[in-house]
C-alpha cells in the first residue's frame, strides 16, 4: 500500500476520515435510532444500507464520475435537495408517530430490516457530508502520477470500513437506549427529539455549498 499511497498521506487521511466518521450527523443519528427504535440487526441494516451508498460513491470516484458530479452544480444540487428532502421526510414521520395513542402495528425482523436498509441507503446517498467527502475532500489524497483508478479503490474502501466500525459503537448506544424506550412517554419524547434532529439536519444540508 505504501508504494501506492505515501505514509504520511495515508496517515493524514485516516485522521481525516476518523474525524469525519465521529462526529454526529444524519448517518450516526439514523442508525442509532434504528438500533434504538428497532434493535441492534436493524441498526447493522442500516449501516450496510448507509455504507452501500458509500460504497457506490467510491465506484463513483475510481470511474472518474465523481469529477464530473462536482464540475456540474445542477447535479450537486439535485443530490443535496434530494437527501434533504428525505431527512424531513424521516423527520415528519418521527415527529407524527409520537403523538400516535394507538399501538404501532410492529413490524417483522425482515420487513423492519429491509426498510432499514432501504432508508440508510437513501440517507447515505443524500448525505452533504458524504457528497463532499467523496467529490471534494477525496480527491485531494490522489497522487495523480500513480494509479488513480487503484488509489480511489484502496482509499475509498478504507473510508467505508472505518465509517461502518466506528458505526457499531453507535449501533451498541442505541440498543443500550432501547429498553428505556419501552416506556412511552420516554419514547414519545425520543421521537419527538429526533424528528426535531432530522429536521435540523435537514435544513442544514439545504444550506450546504459546493466547496
Amino acid at each position: 500500500m505504501f508504494d501506492l499511497i505515501s505514509g504520511p498521506t495515508l496517515l493524514a487521511y485516516v485522521g481525516l476520515v476518523l474525524a469525519i466518521a465521529i462526529v454526529p450527523g444524519p448517518n450516526v443519528l439514523f442508525v442509532m435510532t434504528q438500533s434504538a427504535w428497532r434493535g441492534p440487526q436493524a441498526g447493522l441494516y442500516a449501516a450496510a444500507g448507509i455504507e452501500s451508498a458509500n460504497t457506490l460513491y467510491v465506484l463513483c470516484s475510481a470511474a472518474g464520475l465523481a469529477s464530473l458530479i462536482a464540475a456540474s452544480g445542477t447535479a450537486f444540487e439535485l443530490i443535496k435537495w434530494a437527501g434533504a428532502a428525505y431527512l424531513a421526510w424521516l423527520g415528519f414521520q418521527a415527529i407524527r408517530a409520537s403523538f400516535n395513542t394507538a399501538a404501532p402495528t410492529p413490524f417483522s425482523l425482515g420487513e423492519a430490516s429491509a426498510r432499514a436498509y432501504r432508508d440508510g441507503a437513501m440517507v447515505g446517498l443524500g448525505n452533504p457530508k458524504t457528497i463532499l467527502f467523496f467529490l471534494a475532500l477525496f480527491p485531494q489524497f490522489i497522487d495523480p502520477s500513480r494509479t488513480i483508478w487503484l488509489q480511489s479503490l484502496v482509499l475509498g474502501f478504507l473510508a467505508v470500513a472505518i465509517d461502518f466500525a466506528i458505526q457499531l459503537a453507535y449501533i451498541a448506544a442505541g440498543g443500550l437506549m432501547s429498553r428505556a424506550l419501552s416506556q412511552g412517554a420516554v419514547k414519545r419524547w425520543f421521537e419527538r427529539g429526533i424528528g426535531g434532529a432530522f429536521m435540523g439536519l435537514a435544513v442544514a444540508a439545504a444550506l450546504v455549498r459546493r466547496i
